[in-house]
């Protein structure tokens, strides 16, 4: 379990690559909220898409056969499909701000998005609005990204596959990682799946699925295979993230490292990609280190980056009534 990063460390969060910004609105009605990921600059991205159940906008224009080269911001929300609104706030922000594709006198931003399945938790009519969205964007900064239950990870969960009764708190996670030669790695990631999240290194459940008695763990994959009936922890779920490098790489190269850095959720969540979740991965590269991408470097590093996120996002989250966090459990 990563032990929370002195103040005085280097940022080893999302906004380590330069050039990229996020900001946070936590709703106060009930736990949800909106996290933004700004690039006013343009950046170059991919996606991928790997859950059977995805709230996403705006993922066909990151396809290498379409005509948009670069975005400007994503939108991460709690609300299911009713919070993927907050995507319109941040048009709105960047609007305001000259960001965007030029078109005649003005700019068009491209801002795609996702959303958590977070309607269990409190009341599921006050969901995330434009506003909520144009405030995270306006709360956006350099700064190392603020982790834990806020933003869209106010009401995220995780191990629902005993039911909403044994599952446990989640949040927003980070990390980040920097090579000798200037390359930067990074990732954020909203962690709210059915399964439980598992340290790569131990192999060993760091959150999930809590035991009927006790506060131990019913760790899933015994669950799983022990045949016993299971409860309906459905319809709740997904994961999404943000993977960001300041290589230089194509759309193409983009949506391939977003398919690699995949490879993070599957080491650090079990099960993943079920018919519930959602689960999605943005990659989006600055460009701002010149010369030839490698690959099979940012490949390998992206996974591991966002498997660090991953239990980032479970062990520093806050506890709700009946929700317990992992830090409640110690």
């Amino acid at each position: 379990m990563q032990a929370s990063r002195p103040a005085s460390a280097q940022n080893a969060t999302l906004t380590a690559v330069p050039g990229i910004k996020v900001g946070h609105h936590t709703l106060t009605a009930r736990p949800t909220g909106c996290t933004v990921v700004l690039i006013e600059g343009g950046a170059t991205a991919g996606v991928d898409v790997r859950g059977a159940a995805p709230a996403t906008r705006d993922t066909d224009l990151l396809n290498p056969t379409k005509m948009a080269e670069q975005i400007h911001g994503i939108a991460l929300s709690g609300g299911s499909l009713f919070g993927l609104s907050s995507g319109d706030g941040v048009l709105r922000y960047l609007e305001e701000k000259n960001a965007g594709i030029a078109y005649g006198d003005r700019r068009i931003p491209i801002v795609p998005g996702a959303s958590i399945f977070d309607l269990r938790v409190g009341d599921p009519t006050i969901r995330p609005t434009a506003d909520c969205g144009y405030r995270a964007a306006r709360a956006a900064t350099a700064a190392p990204v603020v982790e834990g239950s806020v933003g869209a990870g106010a009401g995220a969960t995780l191990g629902k596959l005993g039911g909403i009764e044994r599952a446990m708190k989640s949040g927003v996670g980070s990390a980040a990682i920097r090579m000798p030669d200037g390359l930067i790695v990074a990732a954020l990631v909203v962690v709210n799946p059915l399964g439980d999240v598992i340290d790569p290194a131990t192999g060993k459940v760091v959150s999930g699925v809590r035991e009927t008695r006790g506060n131990g763990f019913a760790d899933a994959r015994v669950v799983i295979r022990s045949g016993a009936p299971r409860a309906d922890g459905g319809g709740a779920n997904s994961t999404i993230g943000v993977v960001a490098t300041n290589a230089r790489l194509t759309k193409a190269q983009a949506s391939y490292l977003a398919q690699l850095t995949d490879d993070g959720y599957a080491r650090a969540i079990w099960p993943i990609h079920t018919i519930v979740d959602g689960d999605t991965v943005f990659a989006i590269a600055t460009g701002s280190k010149p010369g030839d991408p490698d690959l099979i470097t940012l490949g390998a590093l992206a996974a591991d980056v966002m498997a660090a996120a991953v239990i980032r996002a479970a062990t520093q989250a806050t506890g709700l009534p009946n929700l317990p966090a992992v830090r409640d459990l110690r």
